[in-house]
């Protein structure tokens, strides 16, 4: 495993739409533990291959259930080709972050639940139902598929003081 660079605005491939992963490879299984040790060291929650300068459909997420504990365990999720098939009516605003754009937080509405499709690391089909801060965060990183990034969506975006930036979103 290694840690990748990560890509900051203005890089071009920040605002490309991903290509659909195919091949579930040693070359993709690479890439995969590289985006995790790479989202940890940051340290981040979330992380999409574009962030790691690769054009592919593929995420990471790292998320606590109980995030008031410091040493709840974590849950991984590795999902190539995600795609949000439902969302709730019911949308919140919160603050968002993002290891790509640094120095900057944005507020951004987003639905309160989705359900995910897509496939786990070795092709095979999950579905993953989030709501809350986890909905948000796999909404976060399927937008940088798209070529979305937070600043996009954000009603403002002002420089975080230091508790605002010990909650980012990735």
């Amino acid at each position: 495993m290694a840690i990748r660079e990560i890509v900051t605005v203005p890089d071009e491939v920040l605002r490309r739409k991903a290509r659909k992963v195919t091949v579930f490879d040693a070359n993709l299984q690479k890439l995969i533990d590289d985006m995790v040790e790479t989202m940890r060291q940051a340290p981040g929650v979330g992380l999409a291959a574009p962030q790691v300068g690769v054009s592919e459909r593929l995420i990471v997420v790292e998320y606590a259930e109980n995030d008031e504990e410091d040493d709840a365990p974590k849950k991984l999720f590795v999902v190539a080709n995600p795609e949000i098939v439902k969302v709730s009516t019911e949308t919140e605003k919160g603050i968002e972050g993002c290891l790509s754009i640094p120095g900057l937080v944005g507020e951004v509405e987003r639905p309160l639940q989705v359900v995910i499709r897509g496939q786990n690391r070795r092709g095979q089909p999950l579905r993953i139902k989030a709501k809350g801060w986890l909905a948000r965060i796999f909404q976060h990183e399927i937008d940088h598929l798209e070529g979305i990034l937070f600043t996009d969506r954000a009603t403002r975006v002002w420089k975080p003081t230091p508790e605002e930036e010990a909650t980012l979103l990735d």
